[in-house]
This record gives structure tokens, C-alpha cells and sequence, in this order.
């Protein structure tokens, strides 16, 4: 994955934004989509444009564009750079291969440990009994 590539490749769009601002928000166009499309992207290999289409398929377009959405801060400049930082983090998530995970099995102390607990436990209740006549 080629960073610099990626980010020379987004496109954004200015919006009206809803939220704090009052009367300017009418005005100003601060929250800010971007798109990018995964599959005409030449900073990403094609194993990483399949493993992508496959990770992030809910939130890809028919067409296959990726969009993201910011209208957190009322500055155009501010939203601009948590999209991209969450575009980013995105990618870096989707492409994580997870590690595989090793079967075990507990120990001999910690099955002893939890039967004599369990064996507490069950005296404490068997006390609480009112007594055979």
C-alpha cells in the first residue's frame, strides 16, 4: 500500500454540514465526503484491492467507491484531515491479516483451582439449607 499514491487519488466534496454553528452553517460549507475508488487505484496491489472489495463491501458503493464522511469540526481544513485519517486507519485495518489462533488448554492448577471454588461454593449454598427434621 503506497501512501502517498492513495491520498493523490481521494476526492472531496464540500457540503453544508447540520450541528453547531448557528446561522453560519446556512452559509459555509465545512463537512466534507470523500471518495475514492478501490479498484482504479494504482497505490494498492491487486491482492489488496480483492481482500479490500471483500472487508469493505457493506460500506462500497454498486460501483465500488468507497465514501467517508466528516462534519465533526466547523473548519473545511480540520474535517478534511480526520477523513483522511480515518480513511487511512480504515485501510490499515482492512488489509490486517489476523493471527492465527493457537488451541490450549488450561492448566492442571488453574481446573483444580476452579473445581475447588465451585466445591466452596456449593458447601456455602448446602449451609444456607434449613436442616433435615
Amino acid at each position: 500500500m503506497n501512501t502517498s499514491v492513495i491520498i493523490n487519488e481521494l476526492k472531496f466534496k464540500a457540503v453544508r454540514s447540520s450541528g453547531a454553528g448557528g446561522q453560519h452553517v446556512n452559509k459555509v460549507s465545512s463537512k466534507i465526503e470523500l471518495s475514492f475508488d478501490v479498484m482504479a487505484s494504482m497505490g494498492l496491489t491487486d491482492d489488496e484491492k480483492l481482500v479490500l472489495t471483500q472487508k469493505l463491501d457493506s460500506r462500497l458503493t454498486k460501483s465500488g467507491i468507497l465514501l467517508l464522511q466528516c462534519g465533526e469540526s466547523r473548519s473545511q481544513h480540520r474535517n478534511k484531515e480526520l477523513v483522511i485519517k480515518r480513511f487511512l486507519d480504515m485501510l490499515k485495518t482492512g488489509l490486517r491479516i489476523p493471527k492465527k489462533r493457537k488451541p490450549t488448554k488450561p492448566s492442571r492448577a488453574a481446573i483444580r483451582k476452579r473445581l475447588d471454588n465451585k466445591q466452596k461454593q456449593a458447601l456455602k449454598k448446602a449451609n444456607r439449607r434449613k436442616p433435615p427434621l
